[in-house]
């Protein structure tokens, strides 16, 4: 079965792609009350947040979508990429360290983080700082067959 791999870029970034030949029967809607989850800052950061794995489960899918609201005092903490990233700004403010640099972020800001890239994101003000974090899957690592 060929892949066709497509990107759209409107209010917030999304890469799907579209199976040529046999139509999908497997497409579904989520809502994010039923996939909240509460969690520390990722990559060692402060706070608490709240992540919204938008369709983690769905077999075959290779893009990463998620919400991320960063409560209060809350931070992504500074790590090197491993891959190309997209955060896009929701609602909030919030402080982005990029390559050494620091800048100020807020809503209609759309950021990307290449592989290589080190960077973090801190909330600041009083409300939540939500994102959206599109990226692609790494593949799996195929577990090695023992030799005889």
């Amino acid at each position: 079965m060929k892949t066709r791999c497509i990107a759209l870029l409107s209010t917030f970034a999304f890469a799907a792609c579209v199976h040529a030949g046999e139509p999908r029967t497997d497409s579904y809607v989520e809502n994010e009350r039923d996939i909240a989850v509460e969690q520390p800052g990722p990559h060692e950061g402060t706070g608490t947040t709240t992540a919204y794995p938008f369709f983690d489960d769905a077999e075959g899918f290779e893009t990463i979508f998620r919400k991320r609201a960063l409560h209060p005092g809350a931070s992504i903490g500074a790590h090197l990429n491993d891959k190309d990233e997209i955060y896009y700004i929701l609602s909030g403010e919030g402080e982005l360290m990029l390559d050494g640099e620091t800048r100020a972020v807020g809503p209609g800001d759309a950021i990307l983080t290449r592989d290589g890239s080190r960077h973090a994101l801190y909330q600041r003000g009083s409300e939540d700082l939500v994102i959206f974090i599109v990226y692609r899957k790494r593949p799996a690592t195929p577990t090695p067959t023992p030799t005889p």
